[in-house]
């Protein structure tokens, strides 16, 4: 007896079977929009190297944040550019720090329409440019600065925050925000850590976007993980689940998505990945000189960030992949 050959074309057909088929489906409610906010401007001001990206002052903060919300963007998160910078980074802190006040501005404007997220670290309020406090040494004081982190949190969530993401890769960080939270009677605002969060040389136009300049030509490779490793970002989000971690993130994404798929296998919680400012800005620059269909590019990039096993996509394509996903 013989058997037809099964040919695999027959679900590739037509648009409609592949839609039918299709194994991963990316929406819309898959996407946070990461935005930056600085204190003392009046009109945005381009980013040079995340084209399309803004430093949005507070008035056009709010303009950008309800046209996301109306294209469907479910959740916002928020970096700050302040005036001042010191050694503590004090004005992350702040009641009214310029995150703290773009956040009520915000639920002001948007309500409960979005989940209103807050990175949480001091990388953008210290003049040196580290994600916590230093000692004398110029070492980063882990214990010290996780003490920080939890009055961050208090001051994010008690301006509107119902998501803090702590991003600083600090021992302990999540337990001690949670402790903080709770304490101050936030129990209801969750942590999405940036469990997995690698040092990696995707980050430039980031920093650009936030002005910051780590001191003497210093790096974080002591407190972000190594990309040479693997198993050690598992051990890493088993600590943030064990300590109150609501949501575990990976990031970057495209570099790691065997970390994604190896996260979402071991644990059964929500994983974002950050789809970062380097990788954004690669496809941007070579749509720029006509060498890849950038739209295209950025829907397979954020398509398999999602097929890896990402509930949450933290994009900078989120406001563009909107208008093409919602249509």
């Amino acid at each position: 007896m013989t058997f037809p050959v099964r040919r695999m074309r027959r679900l590739r057909a037509s648009p409609a079977v592949r839609r039918l088929v299709a194994e991963t489906r990316l929406a819309v409610e898959d996407l946070v929009a990461p935005l930056f906010v600085r204190e003392g401007i009046d009109e945005p001001v381009p980013v040079p190297s995340l084209p399309g990206v803004m430093q949005h002052s507070r008035a056009s903060l709010v303009k950008e944040a309800a046209r996301l919300v109306g294209l469907g963007v479910p959740g916002l998160i928020l970096f700050g550019l302040p005036e001042e910078k010191d050694a503590s980074g004090s004005q992350a802190w702040d009641p009214y720090g310029i995150v703290q006040v773009a956040l009520r501005d915000l639920a002001e404007e948007v309500g409960d329409s979005a989940v209103l997220m807050a990175d949480l670290c001091l990388d953008e309020y210290t003049d040196h440019g580290h994600c916590g406090v230093l000692t004398d040494a110029g070492e980063v004081d882990n214990d010290a600065t996780i003490e920080l982190y939890g009055m961050v949190a208090v001051a994010q969530a008690d301006a509107g925050a119902a998501l803090v993401a702590p991003s600083g890769m600090m021992d302990g960080q999540v337990g001690a925000i949670r402790s903080a939270l709770d304490d101050a009677g936030h129990a209801d605002v969750a942590i999405m850590a940036y469990a997995a969060k690698y040092a990696s040389a995707l980050y430039g136009p980031f920093r650009d976007a936030v002005d910051v300049t780590i001191a003497g030509g210093g790096d974080r490779r002591g407190y972000q993980q190594d990309p040479r490793n693997g198993r050690e970002a598992l051990a890493e989000v088993s600590l943030d689940i064990a300590e109150g971690a609501d949501i575990v993130m990976v990031k970057p994404a495209l570099a790691y998505l065997d970390v994604i798929r190896d996260v979402r296998q071991r644990f059964d919680v929500p994983v974002a990945a950050y789809h970062v400012s380097g990788e954004y800005a690669m496809v941007k620059a070579a749509a720029a000189n006509g060498w890849i269909d950038g739209d295209a590019v950025a829907l397979e990039h954020v398509t398999a960030i999602k097929r890896a096993g990402a509930d949450i996509i933290l994009t900078y394509f989120a406001g563009e992949l909107a208008e093409v996903l919602g249509a």
